[in-house]
């Protein structure tokens, strides 16, 4: 698959997914022998996340349920690749392509700060109808206020990679806003160019009700103005490693 060095670690945020997680770390572990580690991030969950992560192979840390940019946070503190790869912990058509694809332009191009991967998603069984807050807001948002990341597909998805080197030098929104700020603070440090997009093909996950992402989408908006400069500063936590010369985006 990808050269032994440098070391990968996957990392799942997880909250409540003992019916997909454990399918997820088993896949990686069968099919991904160049993985180094899998490491479960099991966020305050109430049902059996944790200990079915750990007989798939996984290692797995807690946190309290204070959202999945902590447990995203958490997972880079404790991860001890060179190489990071988030999945989400709800797929369930979870494949091996997914870490390959994501891994892949991190090795061939040490510029990319950042890689993001789309994919299709489909809602009650109707193909591209998933995403509502990624395309009702996060795109929007993006487009008005920061029109050079207008073309990331998917800056809501979990599914991502970066260099430890990186990761190590962002904040992390401590709620829904983590993945678009993210994408936000690798362009403003490394620029835009440095972001990577791969095709994850099609991804079927768990699809929230609607009254369920109203929260989201406030967050995801209250994120993306706070970075323009047009709203305060939402809670985060600070980067792992001291960066003197990062810059925030700013409109």
């Amino acid at each position: 698959m990808f050269r032994r060095h440098p070391r990968v670690s996957v990392i799942l945020p997880a909250r409540d997914e003992a019916a997909t997680v454990g399918a997820i770390v088993a896949c990686i572990r069968r099919d991904l022998a160049d993985v180094d580690e899998v490491l479960v991030v099991d966020d305050g969950s109430v049902d059996a996340t944790a200990r079915v992560a750990q007989q798939a192979g996984a290692r797995v840390v807690t946190t309290e349920g204070r959202g999945k940019g902590e447990a995203m946070w958490r997972g880079a503190w404790e991860a001890e690749g060179d190489l990071l790869v988030y999945c989400d912990a709800d797929v369930r058509n979870f494949t091996a392509a997914f870490v390959e694809r994501l891994v892949a332009p991190l090795l061939a191009d040490a510029d990319v700060a950042l890689v993001k991967g789309h994919y299709r998603r489909s809602y009650e069984g109707r193909d591209g109808e998933g995403g509502r807050v990624t395309e009702l807001m996060a795109r929007p948002a993006l487009a008005v206020l920061f029109p050079e990341l207008a073309d990331v597909l998917q800056p809501l998805g979990g599914e991502c990679a970066a260099p430890r080197r990186v990761l190590e030098r962002v904040p992390f929104v401590r709620g829904w806003g983590v993945d678009i700020a993210l994408v936000l603070d690798v362009a403003a440090g490394w620029g835009a160019s440095a972001i990577a997009q791969v095709d994850l093909g099609e991804r079927v996950h768990r699809n929230r009700p609607l009254h369920e992402l109203r929260p989201q989408a406030e967050a995801v908006l209250r994120t993306a103005l706070a970075r323009a400069g047009l709203q305060p500063p939402v809670d985060e936590l600070p980067p792992l490693v001291e960066t003197p010369g990062y810059r925030r985006a700013t409109a």
